[in-house]
């Protein structure tokens, strides 16, 4: 899982959710798992 400064370019991949948890924002990706980013 990646950290990262900004979400934008994780949220144009395919199949990509936001979702807010904990205080966080995370990416999820069903499509393709490997694909998650987290932020704060």
């Amino acid at each position: 899982m990646k950290v990262r400064n900004s979400l934008s370019s994780m949220k144009t991949q395919q199949g990509s959710q936001v979702v807010r948890r904990r205080g966080r924002t995370f990416v999820i990706n069903k499509l393709n798992p490997r694909y998650k980013a987290r932020q704060g």
